[in-house]
């Protein structure tokens, strides 16, 4: 399957918009594995068990294992998730953003040697800096767009020149995701849930585009605001949540914390879209 049917299929199968992100934090594991970064697989994989039939997607972020040198342990846990819950999609979570050879290579990284389904990349040195990646047929390829963080508005809020009007950068990036640059139906867009207002204007100029929404949980976004303003029938939107289900419990019952925080995480979002 392509990643955006692997998408379909997740969320109808787990009845869920959840994504589970995995951002391992050794000193933050319980005890036993805390501070020690040679357990990170374990750690994560246990995670990955208790919430694989609640998820719509996992998302490991490549600076927590690439960090602790621990880059072959993501390589095992990637193979873990397609072994163990092969119909939920991998999002390598990597924001690469360079051209020419340089980009071909992270393109090679992320979907032959990770095994992803797709990845995320920064789309501000043009569109031969995601060229690469859809070259990989059936890949998918998320663009920062409008994020979560507030320092995203030092560029992506600022208004630009154009024929068409003076659009905010945000805008522009979404336009050329939804139209000429998605050549094979592989690109989504990433919007961060704490301006539910901008994943509305996303979800208006690409209203067929999966949408990669993070924010919500510990970075405060609001669960029900985000489904109301992005999530269609016809176009999946992927909500993520890290530390809020990572983090549930720093004792021997991690995972079955994890688990119910995921569970409760994606029924809020089921019964957000109404």
């Amino acid at each position: 399957m392509t990643f955006l049917e692997m998408l379909q299929a997740a969320q109808q199968r787990n009845r869920s918009l959840l994504c589970v992100g995995l951002d391992p934090e050794p000193t933050r594991f319980p005890a036993g594995l805390k501070g020690d970064a040679t357990r990170i697989y374990d750690f994560c994989a246990r995670i990955v068990d208790a919430t694989g039939d609640l998820a719509i997607a996992f998302k490991p972020q490549i600076a927590y294992f690439a960090a602790h040198r621990a880059e072959e342990q993501l390589e095992r846990l990637v193979r873990h998730m397609h072994a163990a819950f092969p119909h939920v999609p991998v999002i390598l979570d990597a924001k690469r953003g360079d051209i020419g050879s340089t980009a071909e290579q992270y393109a090679r990284e992320a979907f032959e040697r990770y095994e992803a389904d797709a990845v995320t990349l920064s789309p501000f040195m043009g569109f031969d800096s995601v060229q690469p990646y859809l070259k990989y047929p059936g890949k998918g390829a998320f663009l920062l767009c409008r994020t979560s963080n507030p320092g995203g508005d030092d560029l992506q809020n600022q208004r630009l020149a154009s024929v068409d009007g003076q659009p905010l950068l945000y805008e522009h990036v979404a336009k050329l995701a939804q139209g000429p640059w998605n050549l094979n139906g592989q690109l989504g867009l990433v919007v961060g849930a704490t301006y539910p207002a901008e994943i509305e204007r996303v979800r208006a100029l690409a209203p067929t585009m999966p949408l990669l929404i993070p924010g919500v949980g510990a970075q405060g976004g609001d669960a029900v605001a985000t489904v109301k303003a992005g999530w269609r029938a016809d176009a999946p939107i992927v909500v993520n949540s890290s530390r809020a289900i990572l983090y549930a419990s720093s004792g021997e019952d991690f995972a079955d914390a994890a688990r119910r925080e995921a569970l409760r995480t994606r029924d809020v979002l089921e019964a957000a879209k109404g």
